[in-house]
């Protein structure tokens, strides 16, 4: 997702390299290992909302 990445560089003014050290970075926290069937972005973000019980709407996940 090198444009994501770039886009995001841009707005904080920050190298492409930087923003994919800082989500690697992230990733690892989470103990996301790369995966190449799976976008880990999307895969974090559902970890997150099963984590806080956070579903569609507000309403909480099972």
């Amino acid at each position: 997702m090198a444009s994501g990445n770039q886009a995001i560089a841009a707005r904080l003014v920050v190298t492409d390299g930087a923003v994919h050290e800082h989500i690697r970075s992230i990733f690892n926290k989470l103990d996301l290992p790369p995966d190449h069937e799976s976008d880990r972005r999307v895969v974090s973000v559902l970890s997150h909302l099963r984590a806080t019980g956070v579903g569609r709407g507000g309403k909480a996940l099972p």
